[in-house]
C-alpha cells in the first residue's frame, strides 16, 4: 500500500499515519529505509518543498508492529504533543493477537520493568532500576489457540505489551523474541497499534483515530468484522 493510502490525518501541523510491520518509524543501525524517509519525500513532492524537509517523530512502535504513528510538520507542534505525552494525555489502544486462550475477561497488569539495551529486550525486574509498566487488558475474541485483546496502556516502557503478556504465559503471535513459539514468515508480530486520542497541538480540538490491522498475514483469524470493530478501553 502506497504511503498516501495509508495517511489517516493531515493538516498543517500534523501528519498521521498507519504504519505496516516491518517498517521503521526512524533510522536504526541497519541503515534501512525508514517510514519517516518516505513520509519527507511525500511531503516534499506534494507542497513541492525546496531543500531540506521538517518532520517531528512524536512517539515511536517497535518495528514488527503496525499501526497509528503520529509525526507533526512543524516544531511547534511536536513539543506541543511531546507535553501531552509526559503527562500521560495521550490515549493509546493496541490489539494484541496473542497465544492460547486467556481466562480472565478483563484484567489490569502492573510490573517492573528493566530494560536491556545491549539485547534491545526488556525483563520483568525487582531491581531499583526497574520502571513499573501498567496496562488493562479485554479479551475480544478467542478463536482456535489464539486470543485477541484490547489493550490500553497506561505507561509506555520498551517492548511494554510484548513482555508484560509473555510474562502472564500469553506471548504475542510471531514474538520469538518474548517466547512464541514459532515467528512469522514477514517477521510481524500479532500487536498492532488500533486507535490514539489526544488534543489538537494548536487548535486544542480533541483528535481521535483508528487504524485497521493490515489485510495480509496473521490478521486472518481475527473475526470478520473486525474491521469495523471500533472496541477500545477508551471509548
Amino acid at each position: 500500500m502506497n504511503i498516501k493510502e495509508r495517511i489517516l490525518f493531515e493538516d498543517n501541523h500534523l501528519l498521521i499515519v498507519n504504519k505496516e510491520a516491518k517498517e521503521l518509524v526512524q533510522g536504526d543501525k541497519t541503515g534501512d529505509p525508514t517510514l519517516a524517509d518516505h513520509l519527507k519525500a511525500y511531503i516534499k513532492v506534494k507542497y513541492k518543498k525546496p531543500g531540506e524537509v521538517y518532520l517531528g517523530i512524536v512517539h515511536r512502535i517497535d518495528r514488527p508492529t503496525s499501526g497509528v504513528v503520529v509525526f507533526t510538520k512543524t516544531s511547534k507542534a511536536l513539543a506541543r504533543l511531546n507535553a501531552q505525552f509526559a503527562n500521560r494525555e495521550v490515549k493509546k489502544s493496541y490489539w494484541a493477537l496473542v497465544e492460547g486462550h486467556v481466562a480472565d475477561d478483563k484484567a489490569r497488569l502492573e510490573h517492573m520493568l528493566l530494560r536491556d539495551g545491549n539485547r534491545n529486550k526488556s525483563f520483568v525486574s525487582m531491581t531499583p532500576q526497574a520502571k513499573k509498566a501498567v496496562l488493562s487488558y479485554e479479551v475480544m475474541h478467542r478463536v482456535d489457540k489464539y486470543s485477541l485483546l484490547a489493550v490500553s496502556l497506561e505507561t509506555g516502557r520498551h517492548h511494554q505489551i510484548r513482555c508484560q503478556l509473555a510474562k502472564i504465559g500469553h506471548p504475542v503471535q510471531g514474538d520469538v523474541k518474548y517466547g512464541a513459539r514459532r515467528g512469522n514468515k514477514d517477521n510481524s508480530i500479532g500487536l498492532h497499534a488500533q486507535s490514539i486520542a489526544f488534543n489538537h497541538p494548536t487548535l486544542k480540538d480533541p483528535v481521535s483515530l483508528s487504524a485497521s490491522p493490515p489485510k495480509q498475514g496473521i490478521w486472518h483469524i481475527a473475526p470478520p468484522n473486525m474491521k469495523d470493530l471500533k472496541k477500545t478501553l477508551h471509548d
